[in-house]
């Protein structure tokens, strides 16, 4: 093809790689086809460049419903609604028969939601050029005289090398770093797993409180580094498993994004906001890296917000549908622990924003969220330490209480449980729990009242009514030890021990 047809191919080119960002997708063997796209254009999602002689329209009819399935294909690809596509051809003879009708409107496939736009721009007329500024609003500007071949290769450099560049900074920002500490955590939370199994197991409540899973009551009372140990203990198998599996995938991102220390202090900062906002709003012990890992997430999101249309191109479709799963299963069933969830994404957002990218930097920015993120930790801190009744429910109670008990600590076990006792909607559990600590405590007559408002509430409480007994009978009381152990006896009669009371009794 003539050099001024080559010119004018590579002067648009340039013009729309360097001139208004769009990428280069594809350039044919021949290097007389070139597909270019940028998503983020509000009009023009995708470009398609052809340097050919027309000659007749129906040739010109069938190449753009070519051009129409490919654009649909890259729709569907890219999971995008619609599809755009500006489809130019430089010739040097427009067709020889009518065509104008074949490219008045766009041309749109059926059942396909893929649009194209078709514009010939003839060689050596300017005016046809004007279409494309009218589109893109920014004057096309050429060199006056002759196009020589060295003026065809430098603007085919120069626009190649911009798309070049372009995408070997785009495939930078993937691979900042390799990932490290992401396998020294999964390290990590195996051999502490396999800790765990061995000192009582994984899922024994009391094992996981002595290696450090979030207790509200012991952090009430001073165990602060309760706030990042439970990112590295998991509850059962399963749990391990389903986070060992996401800090895999997500780590890797992560720490491959942003480099090694800012992962690592992504990943500690979001474990300490979920297990904090755990500590706010869940009562109830926890454990696990899930705070963390959606960490992990928040980091991916701040990702989005810097880099909007590189998200979006690459991983933010898949990163927002997985985040969102993970949510409403999250919010569905039962046991999750979903503050931890929501408090770890926002912790990694933010811990993002303070760290920022490498080798970049955004000092006012990273100073707000700094100034955010610790306004932040320090309100709930300040209102859960000022407000400890809210973060304590029975069950976190009782079992703080049995621990007590198993230590021999009648006296704070007793003390646990009085206040919940006070308020007058404890259990029949709770109640019996109660006045198990105070017969160890030598408070009978305490431990008396409470038995008899667990027999009141729930009849069939055959402990209950043993430990009755026993206290009837230090009393002396024959008639009602001996109605208790009946009691005690009948609802569970296959317990040697009640028969053997009654039968001492009689």
């Amino acid at each position: 093809m003539a050099v001024q047809e080559d010119y004018l191919f590579w002067k648009l080119a340039d013009y729309f790689i360097s001139d208004q960002g769009y990428r280069m997708i594809q350039l044919s063997g021949d290097q007389d086809e070139l597909w270019l796209e940028k998503m983020e254009h509000k009009t023009i999602k995708a470009i398609r460049l052809l340097k050919y002689n027309l000659d007749w329209s129906n040739w010109l009819q069938r190449d753009i419903e070519v051009t129409a399935q490919k654009a649909e294909s890259v729709r569907k690809q890219l999971g995008k609604r619609e599809m755009p596509v500006l489809n130019i051809y430089v010739t040097k003879y427009l067709p020889v028969d009518d065509y104008e009708f074949r490219i008045t409107v766009p041309f749109m496939p059926e059942n396909a939601k893929t649009s194209v736009q078709t514009l010939l721009i003839e060689s050596g007329k300017p005016d046809s050029l004007s279409a494309i500024e009218a589109i893109f609003e920014k004057p096309l500007t050429f060199l006056s005289g002759n196009y020589t071949e060295m003026d065809v290769d430098a603007l085919k450099h120069a626009a190649l090398s911009k798309a070049v560049k372009t995408a070997k900074k785009e495939k930078e920002m993937f691979n900042f770093g390799k990932p490290f500490f992401t396998y020294i955590f999964i390290f990590i939370q195996v051999a502490v797993f396999l800790v765990l199994e061995a000192m009582g197991g994984s899922t024994d409540t009391s094992t996981l409180i002595k290696y450090g899973a979030k207790f509200n009551p012991l952090i009430l009372d001073g165990e602060w580094w309760r706030f990042l140990t439970p990112i590295v203990l998991h509850i059962g198998l399963l749990h391990l498993l389903m986070n060992t599996l996401a800090l895999f995938y997500l780590g890797s991102a992560v720490e491959r994004v942003y480099g090694n220390l800012r992962f690592l202090f992504i990943y500690l900062a979001a474990g300490f906001g979920g297990t904090l906002a755990s500590f706010i709003f869940s009562p109830t012990l926890s454990a696990g890296a899930s705070g963390a890992i959606f960490g992990c997430f928040g980091a991916l999101l701040y990702f989005g917000l810097i880099y909007p249309s590189l998200f979006f191109r690459t991983i933010g479709f898949n990163i927002l549908v997985v985040l969102g799963i993970n949510l409403a299963f999250g919010f569905t069933i039962p046991g999750i622990d979903n503050a931890g969830h929501i408090g770890g994404l926002i912790g990694g957002f933010l811990a993002t924003g303070i760290v920022h990218f490498p080798k970049k930097k955004r000092p006012l920015l990273q100073f707000l969220f700094l100034a955010a993120s610790f306004c932040l930790a320090a309100g709930l801190l300040k209102y859960g330490f000022n407000e400890p009744g809210r973060l304590l429910n029975e069950q976190t109670a009782m079992v703080m209480a049995q621990e007590h008990i198993n230590a021999e600590e009648y006296e704070k076990a007793r003390s646990m449980l009085a206040d919940f006792v006070k308020e007058g909607n404890a259990s029949p559990e709770a109640y019996f729990l109660l006045s198990y600590a105070e017969i160890k405590a030598g408070q009978l007559e305490e431990a008396k009242v409470h038995l008899l408002h667990v027999v009141k509430e729930e009849a069939s409480f055959h402990e209950a009514h043993y430990n009755l007994a026993l206290i009837y009978l230090e009393e002396d009381n024959t008639e009602k030890a001996r109605h208790h152990a009946q009691k005690a006896a009948g609802l569970k009669s296959e317990q040697e021990e009640y028969q053997k009371l009654l039968n001492q009794i009689e």
